[in-house]
């Protein structure tokens, strides 16, 4: 079903992925606010009085946390904010974004959070893809925000929250007299939620859009099935809320099962130990790096982790050293799982107790996964292929109906991974069959990257790159090719860099560049990506050769 409201903006239902309800628990009625059941639910239930939200001091019960939701929906209301209003949310992993992005939804609006690290240029995109009409975001990072603001037309206010900055009023200014209590917009399970920006092969990031039973469904099928959450449970995990994989795990999850959630709202590898103990964490979600380095800082086993049940992987493939060498040391298990943005969260994993080093696991309770070659036909088992996904959620790009056509395959969602499906029907993840570059847990599109890299002066054309590592699975590198007349140094290296870092997230900036005199390419011109992807991968392996032999 189509909001008639968006008709327009979503691609035609013929386009659109298959949809199966077929389970029980996915069974949901017509009327629908995704922000009551997460949380008037839990008070209505009697959990009032428990712990929703633990932040460095502060403990915040379900009751407290519901009164702040609803004034800010009173506030939002009072602003202007009508069902289907799309509210842009910049936050780091702060109660503030949890409260806000609840708010946003109770009232009926669609939520677009996007990332701290997301430079002017990246935050106006979005926001006028998405026709933003309020933004909120945090005095730290609100700086680039204001940079924005003569680019977004559509914007009608923006708001300081935890803090301030010259010239803005702060959005705790309107919701802070406003009534406890607030009605949920009566809405239906198809109206809108939210839309998801995800970064792909194409350069441009793409909205996708999800609905109200979409943000139940990620918790009824794969955490209720997998992680079997209860309302002593304490999540915690560095993912930013902005990412499905960070709001499903630290958002979602949690308030479905009247658990609690320990935010942090800065990584580092001591920083998410220290939060695991002294919450006395049990479920964590991380990228594959993040748990190599916390097993590193943790070399003399200091931290007691004796708390933690689980631990789930995603962002990029789990090595089979990573899970080993975490199950050796801490006895838990890490599930490894694959998800994305378009799908809202995971779609195939690993289950407790049922681990396959090295492999993704199987569909999650309610998905069914084929693996099919390049025009949808089924490959037999242990034959490399595209995956094929359909479930309770799909893909549905906003204002993009060319690239929807590229991700639906005959009502199976085909994210472009490539897997492997053994006899036993685990699947094994190989590669990407696009040029998405995935580096300590973030996806990164090198068309953007080659985009903003080419306006700088110096540069004639570039081409972005894997090159692997061994810490961050892999980093962005650069060949680039200069204008006549310039040579290149040290000294433009970090020019580059620095160009890189101001006008896009930081994670993005190219940790090497190579200069090189041309590109390699086809007789018809079109640049031989895999020629300098062979080149940056040999480079890895005689460097790790010669440490080996050292």
């Amino acid at each position: 079903m189509v909001p008639t409201q968006f008709a327009r903006e979503l691609p035609p239902i013929e386009d659109w992925g298959e949809r199966i309800y077929t389970r029980p628990e996915l069974q949901y009625p017509d009327e629908l606010n995704a922000a009551a059941e997460l949380l008037d639910r839990n008070v209505a239930e009697g959990r009032g009085n428990r712990p929703a939200v633990y932040y460095k001091d502060q403990v915040i019960t379900y009751g407290e946390l519901l009164a702040v939701v609803n004034k800010m929906g009173n506030a939002l209301t009072k602003l202007g904010v009508k069902p289907g209003d799309r509210i842009m949310l910049r936050f780091p992993n702060t109660p503030t974004a949890v409260a806000a992005w609840l708010a946003v939804l109770k009232v009926g609006g669609v939520a677009v959070t996007i990332m701290t690290m997301l430079r002017s240029r990246e935050i106006s995109y979005r926001a006028n893809d998405a026709e933003c009409k309020l933004i909120l975001a945090d005095a730290v990072s609100f700086e680039e925000v204001h940079k924005a603001a003569s680019a977004m037309p559509t914007v009608e206010k923006m708001l300081v929250t935890d803090g301030s900055y010259p010239g803005y009023d702060t959005f705790e200014s309107y919701w802070h007299d406003e009534p406890t209590t607030l009605s949920p917009a009566k809405l239906s399970r198809y109206d809108l939620s939210l839309i998801g920006y995800t970064s792909g092969s194409t350069g441009d990031a793409k909205g996708t859009v999800h609905f109200q039973d979409d943000v139940l469904a990620i918790a009824d099928g794969y955490a209720r099935n997998i992680l079997k959450p209860t309302e002593n449970d304490i999540f915690t995990g560095h993912p930013p809320l902005a990412f499905t994989f960070g709001l499903g795990g630290l958002l979602i999850f949690p308030f479905r099962f009247g658990a609690s959630v320990a935010l942090l709202d800065q990584f580092t590898p001591e920083n998410m130990l220290k939060t695991i103990v002294n919450y006395k964490c049990t479920i964590s979600f991380c990228a594959p790096t993040c748990y190599k380095l916390m097993m590193r800082l943790d070399e003399n086993g200091e931290y007691d982790l004796s708390n933690l049940r689980l631990g789930v992987s995603a962002g990029e493939t789990l090595p089979k050293p990573t899970y080993e060498q975490w199950k050796a040391k801490y006895g838990v298990d890490l599930l490894d799982g694959i998800g994305s943005t378009e799908m809202l969260h995971i779609f195939v994993s690993n289950k407790p107790g049922d681990v396959r080093g090295g492999a993704t696991g199987k569909p999650v309770p309610g998905y069914e996964a084929r693996i099919v070659d390049d025009n949808g036909n089924d490959l037999p088992a242990n034959t490399p292929g595209l995956i094929a996904i359909k479930g309770p959620t799909g893909c549905r790009y906003w204002k993009k109906p060319d690239r929807q056509k590229g991700y639906v395959m005959n009502g199976w969602n085909v994210p472009g991974d490539v897997f492997m499906m053994d006899d036993d029907g685990y699947f094994y993840y190989q590669c990407r069959n696009d040029d998405l570059i995935i580096t300590g847990g973030y996806n990164v599109s090198p068309p953007e990257l080659e985009s903003v890299l080419n306006e700088h002066p110096m540069v004639k054309e570039s081409a972005i790159v894997p090159k692997p590592d061994e810490l961050r699975g892999s980093i962005v590198k650069a060949y680039i090719v200069l204008k006549p007349g310039e040579q290149g140094s040290v000294h433009l290296v970090k020019e580059l860099q620095d160009h890189m870092k101001r006008e896009l997230a930081p994670y993005k900036y190219p940790r090497e560049i190579e200069f090189i005199d041309a590109l390699p390419r086809t007789d018809t011109g079109k640049v031989q990506r895999y020629v300098l992807r062979d080149r940056a991968k040999k480079e890895y392996e005689e460097v790790m050769s010669e440490a080996e032999l050292a």
